[in-house]
């Protein structure tokens, strides 16, 4: 994959990359903080097509979860040969009893059998997550397991 990268004097830095669909995606990172989404033709990078303002919040969460799918489908991939093991990402939300907790607390691999392989944290991965990492809202954690196990881990997430 090739991303372009363009200074964009007084403004920040253009990041963007051709689809195979035919369109120019993108980041512009503002000097000041702010992150613009964009979409655009691939032979014209300037006709801006769809342009989306985010906060340090929200590009951190679509960071996670376009990272946090990559990690799933290369796991998906490699467990591809082994029946009976699943990939799959579980939130952090607001509501979860575990939120601000640290990740041991919800005994994950003791009570269903499933093991949290890497968490994906404001566009960041944190890989094999020790038992004594909190977890924040917005966190994705990526998991492997049984089918049965990983609907266990997600209520278990869910419910506490």
């Amino acid at each position: 994959m090739n991303v372009d990268e363009t200074e964009l004097p007084g403004l920040g830095v253009r990041k963007d990359f051709i689809t195979a669909s035919g369109r120019r995606i993108g980041v512009v990172e503002m000097r000041e903080g702010e992150t613009e989404l964009f979409v655009s033709t691939w032979d014209d990078p300037d006709t801006c097509q769809a342009s989306i303002p985010l906060t340090a919040d929200e590009a951190a969460a679509l960071g996670n979860l376009l990272g946090g799918q990559h990690i799933a489908m290369r796991l998906a991939e490699a467990h591809k040969e082994i029946p009976g093991i699943a990939t799959r990402q579980f939130s952090i939300t607001a509501d979860s009893p575990f939120s601000n907790q640290p990740m041991g607390k919800a005994q994950i691999r003791t009570r269903s059998g499933v093991s949290i392989v890497a968490i994906m944290r404001e566009g960041e991965v944190v890989p094999s997550p020790a038992p004594d990492l909190v977890l924040h809202t917005g966190d994705l954690l990526v998991a492997v397991g049984t089918q049965e196990g990983l609907d266990s881990a997600a209520a278990i997430l869910r419910n506490g």
